[in-house]
């Protein structure tokens, strides 16, 4: 059950990051839904290397749509190049 969560979860946070970031995002379903997974794993681990998290503790929602910003900026530059 927990991978469903982590799924909506993860897709409510790919929607807010593409509602945040200024400009044309025609990625679709999965690609919002994989964006914010990713971006809400990345930053838990980089704040866990930091020290800003403990151990088994996850990043807060805030934390994983500016992670979720950041994996934007960088899909939308590599879809440019193709």
């Amino acid at each position: 059950m927990s991978i469903i969560w982590t799924i909506l979860i993860g897709f409510v946070v790919g929607l807010v990051a593409r509602a945040v970031k200024p400009g044309d995002d025609s990625a679709g379903f999965i690609v919002t839904t994989i964006i914010g997974i990713a971006g809400s794993l990345i930053v838990t681990y980089v704040g866990q290397s930091l020290g800003w998290y403990t151990a088994g503790q996850g990043a807060g929602f805030i934390a994983s749509v500016l992670g979720a910003i950041v994996l934007l900026v960088i899909y939308g530059m590599i879809k440019r190049k193709t």
